[in-house]
């Protein structure tokens, strides 16, 4: 166990670094009121679930993926944001329909809406941590999966409590699903943009 104080350390600034932006796209999740809380939560695990998984994998196979090629991952932030837009535009999100709401809950659509912004948004993680995993014993890597779980957790729960907050959640949650479109739309086009997708997708 002497090794627990400085992976703590390591994982800790792996997981701010590359997931601080994280924050705002939940903030956005949380203030949509076609999005439950359940969604978001299992949406957002999955996301850093696969990130890490692929990260792990690449590690052990020493597999260096093109960052132009997990940058076509900005693409889906893109879409919904442009879904998200055009449901404004023609007033669907504003005048919900309740049985609308209760079919969209019910489904899984929104689990993979939350889970692929959260792998397009963290698409740079892949090459941040697989080097730090090659060098890494398997109990090191254990860690830093149980530590990153507890982080995920304390980011959505930091999230949700600035939604429900009294005195600045009521303008988050009636701005948020208005704004939040336009972030993904160029959250999608910075990852491309930074990936060097975009070249790619000219050739």
């Amino acid at each position: 166990m002497e090794y627990l104080p400085g992976i703590l350390g390591v994982a800790v600034v792996m997981f701010v670094s590359t997931n601080v932006d994280d924050i705002f796209v939940l903030l956005g999740f949380f203030s949509d009121s076609k999005f439950r809380a359940r969604q978001i939560v299992i949406g957002q695990y999955l996301g850093i679930a696969v990130l890490f998984a692929v990260s792990l994998l690449a590690s052990l196979i020493s597999l260096v993926i093109p960052a132009a090629y997990i940058g076509l991952l900005g693409l889906a932030p893109i879409f919904i944001g442009l879904k998200k837009l055009w449901e404004l535009w023609k007033g669907t999100d504003t005048d919900d329909d309740p049985e609308d709401h209760e079919k969209a809950s019910a489904g899984h659509g929104n689990i993979v809406a939350v889970a692929l912004v959260t792998m397009a948004n963290g698409g740079d993680n892949i090459s941040i941590y697989t080097p730090i995993f090659a060098t890494r014993s398997i109990y090191e890597i254990a860690t830093i999966a149980v530590i990153f779980a507890v982080l995920t957790a304390m980011w959505i729960g930091s999230a949700h409590s600035l939604v429900n907050h009294r005195t600045i959640g009521a303008p988050i949650r009636r701005y948020g699903n208005r704004v939040v479109p336009f972030v993904l739309v160029a959250l999608g086009i910075l990852i491309l943009h930074e990936a060097g997708t975009i070249e790619l997708l000219r050739r």
